[in-house]
């Protein structure tokens, strides 16, 4: 399934993708599992009025309703993510790749098969190898027949702020998903652009380990923020300002 695609139910307000032209230096910002464009919004928009190009794709099966999810796999994202990669790399000198949780997944599956990528940006990314008792645990729960767990949305200190993902995790994507990071420990060595890696202190989703593995594991050069007042949905969160102030600087650096 693609982006558009007919199949899918209508687009939540807010979790449209959005493509901004800008200068010769491009950015493009990925969410995260059930999540939608909007989480990344604050900071799309604060590259975009700093005079960077950005692509802000909404993932196959994300941003609709939480069914049209249960079709899409890592497969579906992954594939989406490189096409929209090669679209903004086909208009830019430049192309810088940004994601939270899922979203630093993919940031990182990508950068490891896009050598030419100019740096990255992994925000409470799931990178660290799944528990095997519970990825096995998921695989018993779908031959029982189920199909959704507990929600893992809004994970946000700031009381007045929320994150319009799914109430519910497809245990198959989400199976998709485990898989994806198990296979991807072979790909974080091969990661040699510069890396800035930004770690909420309190995450309730994503362990702040996964940004010490990545940290470890990569074979470029590493910067590091900790995110002192936000959860694990960082970009909605009190540090969002910190967040795109770090990455526009981050951006800025790679472009001369």
């Amino acid at each position: 399934m693609s982006e558009g695609s007919p199949s899918e139910g209508p687009v939540l307000p807010g979790a449209e993708a959005r493509s901004v032209a800008g200068g010769p230096v491009g950015v493009l910002v990925l969410h995260g599992f059930t999540g939608n464009p909007a989480t990344m919004r604050p900071l799309a928009d604060a590259l975009a009025a700093a005079g960077f190009s950005v692509e802000l794709p909404r993932l196959p099966g994300h941003g609709t309703v939480v069914e049209d999810m249960m079709r899409t796999g890592f497969g579906d994202w992954s594939g989406a993510v490189d096409a929209a990669y090669v679209a903004l790399a086909g208009r830019c000198e430049r192309v810088v790749v940004a994601g939270l949780s899922m979203g630093g997944t993919l940031t990182c599956w990508l950068a490891a098969r896009r050598p030419e990528v100019a740096g990255i940006v992994c925000i409470n990314a799931l990178v660290e190898a799944p528990d095997p008792a519970m990825v096995e645990m998921v695989r018993q729960m779908l031959a029982a027949g189920e199909t959704l767990a507990p929600g893992v949305g809004s994970d946000i200190a700031d009381p007045d702020a929320r994150e319009s993902a799914y109430p519910g995790s497809p245990l198959g994507p989400a199976l998709s998903l485990y898989e994806a990071v198990e296979a991807l420990q072979d790909d974080l060595p091969r990661i040699s652009c510069p890396v800035l890696v930004l770690t909420s202190a309190v995450d309730h989703v994503v362990p702040p380990s996964n940004s010490d593995h990545l940290a470890e594991r990569v074979a470029g050069p590493v910067e590091r923020v900790t995110l002192a007042r936000s959860w694990h949905v960082a970009t909605l969160d009190h540090d969002k300002d910190e967040i795109a102030a770090r990455t526009i600087d981050f951006v800025g650096k790679l472009a001369h």
